[in-house]
């Protein structure tokens, strides 16, 4: 039988061994993603964001952490390529599976309640689902100081900044490396802001 590769479903339900589960996600997220850019002047492809995600979780992890990783690189399919959970679950297991929805925002919400949900829910996630929210706040405010959304005014992205700080507060105590990590970017995020603020380029 020919399996395709952007149906992983169909391939065989056993365990996979750690590699080939965190391969399959990159194949997966890469296929789900394929046409999904970042909203800043470069326009990367989405999965940079994806892959960068998962290579923190591995470093904060050493590496002992597949499930954690696959769920890293799957972490926005539910919320941007309405994959559902019964899919990831099928293809990945329930654990990866129960890691992605730790982290999905309920779309069915107003972006203001979906903030504040992210706030209130996360000194309540599991201890793995915080160490995989911290490496997305930090991937996502080192893109804000690198290529921030071209459309975002200076005050939008510090109170995104600050938005993202008061989610961190509640993941205190997951990940000591990672923690320091985001608030160095936050530091960075905050200092880029501020630079492109005085020198706004035109165009």
């Amino acid at each position: 039988m020919t399996r395709d590769p952007a149906n992983p479903a169909a391939e065989p339900s056993a365990p996979a061994p750690p590699l080939a589960l965190v391969v399959r996600a990159l194949a997966f997220a890469t296929l789900r993603h394929t046409d999904q850019r970042r909203k800043g002047r470069r326009a990367q492809p989405y999965v940079n964001h994806l892959a960068e995600v998962a290579l923190l979780v591995s470093e904060a992890t050493g590496g002992s952490d597949a499930a954690l990783v696959a769920a890293a690189l799957l972490h926005d399919v539910v919320e941007d390529q309405d994959v559902t959970r019964a899919e990831i679950e099928a293809t990945f297991g329930a654990e990866v599976a129960g890691l992605v929805m730790e982290v999905t925002d309920d779309k069915a919400l107003e972006a203001a309640e979906r903030k504040r949900l992210q706030v209130a829910h996360a000194p309540h996630l599991s201890a793995r689902a915080k160490v995989l929210k911290l490496a997305d706040k930090t991937a996502n405010l080192r893109s804000l100081a690198e290529d921030p959304p071209q459309d975002w005014s200076p005050a939008r992205a510090r109170a995104y900044v600050e938005w993202s700080r008061a989610v961190v507060e509640g993941l205190a105590g997951a990940c000591p490396a990672l923690e320091a990590a985001f608030h160095e970017a936050a530091e960075e995020a905050i200092a880029a802001i501020d630079t492109r603020a005085a020198h706004p380029v035109a165009g």
